[in-house]
């Protein structure tokens, strides 16, 4: 992937025609900042084109922002909501909000406006140079530590999939072709990134840098159990890295106790005695245990994958929709909202 571009001049102008935009928010206890995020998106979105919709998923807040996204899709016929039955991240709410989308090219943005979706063209215009998948890589990063640690592990988690380049620019702000849904059209397990399932329909990916701003309004929904969570499932569910190293590590040690025991053997050999002393025995034991331990934990993480998968856990379940919007046979409900 070439270097991140800032926009120039020639830029400003789209390449290509978008014939419809669908923006997908994944929304958790955001009731107070919705108003203003729907206020700013509409004037963008009439500029780029003449058919676009908000898809707004609420991951179970627990708050007021159901109520609010229902009051947005009464006053503007291109708002719509979708309330899933609890909180099942924000990976699984912005893989529902794909699947319901209408339009030719899908934007996905978080709620909390650090990413100003004045910044949406850019991401078009890159999109319309040929690619399928544009990150807004930001330029000044306003997040935390913890958020900080827990991108990087998601970024090297990512790597082998998607490049080394690609995957250090990943960011929540992000526009795709919706045709590429269809590579993921049956995924069904409870674990979801949204970018590890983007790699399994295309390698065009690229980047481009925005701004960034600080969050004004409330406090951000990942903690820090959330964040080493997700990091284990990208780790763990979307990589093969892990089972790797531990071979290596296998290995490696492995190549340790043939060296100990050349060591010995020689010693004996050579000098006709053993190596004392029950501490530098109870030593190897203690390593090669640990390193069995070890390996065989990331075995188990893997088992105790394929085993919630085999339970057919559903990926989201619906609750209500508002606006005008059918739940599509994904969504595990058919109950409009009333």
């Amino acid at each position: 992937m070439p270097d991140i571009e800032h926009e120039t001049s020639e830029q400003r102008g789209l390449g290509g025609t978008v014939r419809g935009i669908s923006v997908v928010v994944p929304v958790y206890n955001s009731e107070s900042i919705l108003p203003s995020l729907v206020a700013r998106l509409a004037p963008v979105l009439h500029s780029l084109s003449t058919e676009f919709e908000l898809i707004l998923v609420d991951d179970g807040s627990r708050d007021g922002s159901w109520s609010a996204i229902r009051e947005l899709a009464r006053q503007h016929p291109w708002v719509s909501g979708i309330a899933l039955m609890r909180n099942f991240g924000q990976h699984n709410a912005l893989l529902c909000g794909i699947r319901e989308a209408h339009y030719d090219v899908i934007v996905t943005i978080d709620d909390d406006l650090q990413n100003p979706p004045e910044e949406i063209p850019k991401l078009l215009r890159k999109l319309d140079e040929g690619y399928d998948v544009v990150y807004g890589a930001p330029e000044h990063k306003q997040h935390g530590l913890f958020r900080g640690i827990a991108s990087n592990v998601t970024r090297l988690a990512l790597q082998s999939a998607m490049g080394a380049e690609n995957a250090r620019n990943v960011s929540p702000f992000r526009a795709l072709r919706t045709e590429l849904r269809t590579a993921f059209d049956d995924y069904r397990a409870p674990y979801v990134s949204v970018d590890a399932l983007l790699t399994w329909a295309s390698s065009r990916f690229t980047a481009i840098l925005v701004r960034h701003d600080p969050r004004t309004v409330g406090t951000s929904g990942y903690t820090l159990g959330k964040l080493v969570a997700h990091g284990l499932n990208m780790v763990t569910g979307f990589s093969t890295r892990p089972l790797q190293i531990a071979s290596l590590i296998g290995f490696g040690f492995t190549f340790v106790g043939m060296a100990v025991l050349a060591y010995v053997v020689g010693r004996y050999l050579i000098q006709g005695e053993s190596v004392p002393g029950f501490p530098f025995l109870a030593s190897i034991i203690a390593i090669f245990s640990g390193v069995q331990l070890f390996v065989l934990g990331i075995i188990g993480e893997y088992l105790a994958r394929v085993h919630v998968r085999s339970m057919e856990r559903p990926t989201y379940v619906v609750r209500s929709v508002s606006g005008d919007r059918v739940p599509s046979a994904h969504a595990g409900s058919d109950r409009p909202d009333e």
